[in-house]
C-alpha cells in the first residue's frame, strides 16, 4: 500500500514547472503517492510553522523560523544572478522620493522583504499585501510604490509602472554572491534515507522538466499569470537552472550571508544551522 506524501508549492509558474515531472507520471516514487498543494509563497511560510507538509517551498528568509521542523533541499531553490525582486512605482522615479510613501510589500516573511529592510533605508510606511493586488494597488493609488516578485518582474512596464530598484542587483554589488530567494525542504519528521528519496524524487522532477521545458511550460502556464509562452519560458529560465538542480557551496554560503546581514540588522534574533539534504545522483 502507497504512503501518501504532500508536496506544497506556490501557483507561480517556476513552481509548478519544477512540479511537472511528477505532475506528468513521469517522475515518481516507489512506495509513495505523491499529491500537491498549490497556495501563494506567504501562506506556505505559514504553513511551514507547523511542519505540517511533506516537501514545501518557502521564502528563504523564514528558515529561521521552521529549520526545527525543515532541512533545505540542495535542489529546488530559486536563485537570482544580479536579479531579484524589483522596487517599482507609478508617480515616482527615484528612491528618495519614496521617504514617508506608502510601500506595497508581498508578505512580512518573505525574502523581499528581508533584501528591503537590509538595503532600502529610507523611512517609509509598509503595507503587507498579497504579491497579486500589488500591481493594481499602485495603479490606482492606494500605494505610492511596491516590491514586486514572480511574473511581475517582467511585466511591469506593460502596466506603466518604472523601475526605482533591484534589490537583486544590490544583493549582488554588496556581497558578489546569488541570491537564492526561496528554497524547497524536506520534513526532519522522516528518517534520513527518506527524506534523501524525497529529495532524489524532487531533483529527478525538476531535471525532467528542464529537459522537456515545452511541455513542462504548458503545463505552468496553467497556473501562471498572463505571459506568453515565450515571456513564460524567460521567467522560467530565470528561476528553473544548474542553480535549481544544485544549490552547491556558493548557494549555501549565500544563504549563510543573508543570514548574517539579518542579524546584524536585528531582523532576525538568532541565525539556524544550514544542513542541507543532498539527492541521489
Amino acid at each position: 500500500m502507497s504512503r501518501e506524501v504532500v508536496f506544497g508549492h506556490s501557483p507561480d509558474s517556476d513552481d509548478a514547472f519544477m512540479y511537472y515531472g511528477i505532475a506528468s507520471g513521469n517522475i515518481s516514487l516507489k512506495g509513495y503517492e505523491i499529491s500537491h498543494l498549490m497556495e501563494d509563497i506567504e501562506s506556505l511560510n505559514l504553513r511551514s510553522e507547523k511542519g505540517e507538509l511533506a516537501v514545501t517551498a518557502i521564502s528563504v528568509a523564514h528558515y529561521p523560523k521552521v529549520s526545527h521542523n525543515y532541512q533545505i533541499m540542495n535542489c529546488g531553490s530559486s536563485v537570482g544572478r544580479n536579479y531579484g525582486p524589483i522596487l517599482v512605482s507609478k508617480n515616482y522615479k527615484k528612491l528618495e522620493e519614496l521617504k514617508g510613501k506608502k510601500i506595497a510589500i508581498p508578505g512580512h516573511f518573505t525574502t523581499s522583504y528581508m533584501l528591503f529592510q537590509i538595503f532600502i533605508e529610507i523611512e517609509c510606511e509598509v503595507e503587507f499585501m498579497h504579491f497579486e493586488s500589488i500591481i493594481n494597488s499602485i495603479k490606482n493609488g492606494k500605494v505610492d510604490a511596491g516590491v514586486l516578485l514572480h511574473e511581475g518582474q517582467i511585466l511591469f512596464q506593460k502596466d506603466g509602472l518604472t523601475k526605482i530598484s533591484d534589490l537583486g542587483e544590490l544583493w549582488h554589488e554588496n556581497t558578489g554572491l546569488p541570491i537564492p530567494l526561496g528554497v524547497d525542504l524536506v520534513n526532519r519528521k522522516f528518517d534520513e534515507k527518506t527524506r534523501k528519496d524525497l529529495t532524489t524524487v524532487f531533483y529527478k522532477s525538476v531535471k525532467y522538466g528542464i529537459e522537456n521545458e515545452d511541455a513542462a511550460l504548458k503545463y505552468a502556464m496553467q497556473f501562471g499569470r498572463d505571459l506568453s509562452f515565450e515571456e513564460a519560458r524567460k521567467f522560467v529560465r530565470m528561476y528553473v537552472n544548474s542553480d535549481t538542480l544544485s544549490l552547491g557551496a556558493e548557494g549555501r554560503d549565500a544563504i549563510l550571508k543573508l543570514f548574517n546581514l539579518a542579524f546584524e540588522k536585528n531582523i532576525i534574533n538568532q541565525k539556524p544551522v544550514i544542513d542541507i539534504m543532498h539527492p541521489k545522483y
